[in-house]
């Protein structure tokens, strides 16, 4: 199995990036990319899984109809992923759903197999938590826009992180790929990377994730670079590192057969220490990197 996808080697049909469960090789998690032209339009149906429409840049406008009625919600999005926090729709299973952008974008498809059917909705910018997690070369900003706890699915979990240039994120590594009840839950996750230009350069970062025992063996050291993809069925993920001078993105979505949707994480015993040390570190200056409109930096 390939667990690192560079740029154009997850292509399918009209999306950029196309991962289903079955291409993945597992039974949950799902993401897409969709790059429209200015007055661009793009159907699908959404099938057995609920999806959530999130730009990465630029704004659109989403329908959702079902035998039961229909919706739709104006995304104001925005430039790109380093310049603000997005609003986002909520699209149910067994839909039909087409997403028009007047001047064009690139927009992600964060989608999970699932068995309840909720209402399609939308998520404000505004009421998207940012949290500041890590501090010193560990601070990272984290965008919970469809976190557990915060935005209500029934299997999707989905969030952003950006991590400053020369920074270390998802550290320590973590795992989440035993069902062990209040302590760990089973997740399957798909992180998929953008970075900053620095003069026209372009950026790039390292991903590792390493075994974390029998039957559990996924063994990644990938660089990566804009729209490169990773996915992680297994093992302990981390760190993800962003070369200095680049400000690092990526989308994690995340879901998998347990009955409570929840981010339960476990972390690797050898690094779990890096955590006592943050408090007393200032977190990074340069952190947040972008707010919700409405809210201060």
């Amino acid at each position: 199995m390939t667990y690192h996808l560079p740029a154009g080697k997850a292509l399918g049909g009209p999306y950029a990036v196309d991962v289903t469960p079955e291409k993945a090789g597992w039974g949950h998690a799902g993401l897409r990319v969709l790059e429209l032209p200015p007055g661009g339009a793009h159907t699908f149906d959404t099938g057995d899984s609920e999806w959530i429409v999130l730009p990465l840049s630029g704004a659109c406008t989403v329908a959702a109809a079902d035998g039961l009625g229909h919706d739709t919600f104006g995304l104001a999005g925005r430039p790109d992923v380093f310049s603000g926090v997005s609003d986002f729709a909520y699209v149910p299973r067994d839909a039909r759903v087409t997403v028009v952008s007047a001047g064009g974008g690139r927009f992600a498809l964060t989608g999970a197999r699932c068995t309840r059917r909720l209402p399609a909705r939308y998520g404000p910018a505004a009421s998207v938590p940012v949290e500041l997690r890590g501090t010193g070369s560990c601070s990272r900003q984290v965008n919970n826009f469809g976190a557990a706890g915060v935005f209500d699915c029934d299997r999707l979990i989905a969030v952003e992180v950006l991590t400053p240039g020369g920074n270390w994120s998802s550290f320590p590594p973590h795992k989440h790929d035993e069902h062990r009840p209040g302590e760990e839950s089973v997740l399957e996750e798909i992180y998929y990377f953008e970075f900053a230009a620095h003069d026209g350069t372009p950026g790039l970062g390292y991903q590792r994730v390493s075994p974390s025992g029998p039957g559990r063996e996924t063994d990644v050291l990938a660089e990566v670079r804009d729209g490169d993809v990773v996915l992680i069925p297994d093992g302990w993920h981390g760190p993800s590192m962003a070369v200095p001078g680049h400000h690092m993105y990526y989308l994690n979505v995340m879901a998998g057969p347990d009955p409570e949707r929840a981010w339960l994480i476990c972390d690797h015993p050898d690094h779990a220490w890096i955590r006592d040390t943050w408090p007393a570190q200032p977190v990074d200056p340069r952190l947040p990197l972008c707010t919700a409109p409405g809210r201060s930096a």
